[in-house]
């Protein structure tokens, strides 16, 4: 960083408008994006989108994937808006970006920064900020770095005129960013060292006591996100056991990884590699050494002549402390990093290594106009980049296609490509890829579940079963394979045991939906109907919109002979799912043995249309039309 500062340059309206201009233009490709890997658990569920889904947002820890209630209130609001449709999601994410990158903006020029606009332009269009706007679960970075930067301008705010009502505002939004994501736990001691990089010294009354109660409220809030972490989302077992020192080498080849991407954004992958940390390993100490010196060589600089380089070092390595793997969180199962990671340290090296730059260039005195060609050219290289990675972020398949030609190795990439050809009915397609993900990382739950869930669509129920119960010897809480262990056993006929394993996926997870519509069909089968009924009328309650469960209820009552009752469960899931041929031909059916030919006719010939081939839907339309006397 570099105090002196140069003039304020555009008005900051002026600044937004450019900024979000330049952004959408950018991310153009990401706009109609669909939803990918975990956007469904961020999307707000439907057990969640009333007003008691909001209330259960804020005061259940567990109701959503990870306890960030203004986050998930600020989806709640989007999905009253416009529901499930991804364009507004992905328009937001842009909007809170350049948001972000006008803050910045503000924020430089209050430090006097040297190319405060210019670095807001940098952040906004480089492309490793693009995992974090282009894809909608990462609204997390986005907004919680708006909370983040508003509460730093805040704070400076207050640093002039100490009035408890700006304290008030600077604290506020501070519990916003938290609120948002606890990574902005970190502003504190950032605020400290920009304290320490404007004056020389820190005083406790006048800089820390202050900022004491924003530590107690980073420190619980990380505290919490930590527990949540390892008790309900994962990050516990095999995959966490590094050692301290082990811990301190991955820090610094992070550091440097991170820094390396931002520099150099070449080679940029939803999943990287997950590295080995051996103590043996040269380039790991080598790497501790580099960061060590650097550091060294800042605090000598800082006393002889400037501060701004072990400010920003500090500023760089302080923001990442949360993911450098001393504090452990899930995504460290496929990758120790990510470039989401980096969203909020990036600005502090992006606006020093801008302030540098134009630092070189007046040193070099070059003509005036060369640092505005280069810094056009640096722009336009950087958009062209971030519209070429944010293609890859339009669908599932395109994503983990490109990261598999990134990173061959990436495990959960080939399972992620697996299970999505599964929901695709790739069945055939998706095999060879879950087969090397389990090469890859052998016996992962996850893998070993999805693996058997194509080996028993392919018909091979009886070599899905072994691979189900080493799933459960690993995890035995996880619904998902005892749901799917259901599915094998009943496949196999034994019904009994099907139903008793559908039975403790549902009682691991109440809200796995699926589970219960599988139990209460397993039910039906063994002559249960009345418990099988119970079954079908809570999921419908769970999840409305859920057609299977419609289907199943109206099966069920076909199986007893209550046809009329059948119809209406019939007609709800086929205007669920009107695209399921099979929902079609079932009505069709009912409607023809209730003695409505006219309507069985119209719902056979949908069939058709959706799927020629289907067994059973021609010769429901020909009897409808005999009957009809066509």
């Amino acid at each position: 960083m570099d105090r002196p500062g140069a003039g304020q340059g555009w008005p900051l309206g002026r600044v937004f408008v450019a900024l979000l201009l330049v952004t959408l233009a950018a991310y153009w490709p990401a706009l109609g994006g669909e939803l990918l890997w975990d956007d469904a658990g961020h999307v707000t569920r439907p057990d969640l989108q009333s007003w008691s889904g909001l209330g259960r947002i804020w005061f259940e820890p567990g109701a959503t994937q990870q306890y960030y209630p203004l986050l998930h209130s600020a989806f709640w609001v989007e999905h009253q808006l416009w529901g499930d449709a991804t364009l507004g999601y992905h328009l937001v994410n842009v909007l809170w970006h350049a948001t972000a990158a006008c803050l910045f903006a503000a924020l430089l020029r209050r430090l006097s920064i040297r190319g405060a606009t210019l670095a807001a332009f940098v952040f906004a269009l480089h492309p490793v900020a693009v995992e974090s706007v282009a894809w909608i679960s990462e609204q997390k970075n986005t907004l919680s770095a708006v909370g983040y930067l508003a509460a730093a301008l805040a704070w400076l705010r207050f640093e002039d005129n100490r009035r408890p009502a700006r304290y008030a505002v600077a604290t506020l939004w501070f519990a916003a960013a938290l609120l948002t994501k606890t990574v902005t736990a970190t502003l504190p001691a950032a605020l400290l060292v920009l304290a320490w990089w404007r004056r020389g010294t820190l005083s406790w009354k006048h800089d820390v006591v202050p900022l004491l109660p924003w530590f107690v409220l980073g420190i619980g809030a990380g505290i919490g996100t930590a527990w949540f972490e390892a008790t309900q989302i994962g990050a516990s077992g095999d995959a966490f056991t590094l050692g301290p020192v082990e811990r301190v080498l991955l820090a610094g080849r992070v550091v440097w990884f991170y820094l390396g991407k931002l520099v150099c954004p070449a080679g940029l992958s939803f999943f990287y590699s997950r590295w080995t940390i051996d103590v043996t390993d040269g380039s790991l100490w080598l790497g501790l050494a580099a960061a060590v010196a650097v550091l060294g060589f800042g605090i000598g600089w800082s006393r002889r002549r400037e501060r701004g380089l072990l400010a920003a070092a500090l500023l760089y390595g302080g923001t990442l402390f949360p993911v450098l793997g001393f504090v452990n969180v899930y995504p460290f199962v496929f990758s120790y990093v990510a470039d989401h990671f980096q969203y909020h340290a990036s600005l502090v090296m992006i606006a020093f290594l801008t302030a540098v730059a134009i630092r070189g260039f007046t040193w070099l005195a070059w003509p005036r106009w060369s640092g505005a060609v280069a810094s056009a050219a640096v722009l336009v290289l950087m958009a062209g980049l971030t519209w070429r990675q944010s293609g890859t972020y339009r669908d599932e398949f395109t994503l983990y296609e490109a990261t598999l030609a990134q990173t061959p190795d990436s495990w959960v990439a080939r399972l992620n490509l697996g299970v999505t050809l599964l929901d695709a009915g790739r069945t055939g397609e998706a095999l060879p890829h879950l087969r090397r993900a389990n090469e890859l990382k052998p016996d992962f739950p996850e893998t070993l579940n999805s693996l058997a869930n194509a080996l028993i669509q392919s018909g091979r129920a009886a070599e899905a079963e072994p691979l189900l119960r080493r799933a459960i010897e690993r995890n035995p809480r996880f619904d998902a394979a005892h749901n799917t262990l259901g599915t094998s056993l009943m496949a196999l006929g034994q019904s009994a045991a099907g139903v008793e394993a559908f039975r403790r996926a549902v009682d691991l997870n109440p809200r796995r939906v699926a589970a219960r519509v599988n139990l209460g069909w397993a039910l039906a089968n063994t002559g249960r109907t009345d418990e099988a009924l119970a079954q079908l009328a809570q999921a419908r309650r769970e999840e409305p919109e859920n057609a299977d469960a419609e289907y199943k209820s109206g099966l069920v009552r076909v199986l007893t002979r209550r046809l009329a009752e059948a119809e209406p469960h019939f007609r709800r899931a086929v205007e669920l799912s009107p695209g399921q041929a099979e929902y079609r031909q079932t009505l069709g059916l009912t409607l023809l043995d209730l003695g409505r030919p006219a309507e069985a006719a119209a719902q056979f010939e949908a069939a058709l249309e959706l799927a020629p081939g289907l067994p059973g839907a021609a010769q429901g339309l020909e009897l409808a039309r005999r009957r009809l006397g066509r």
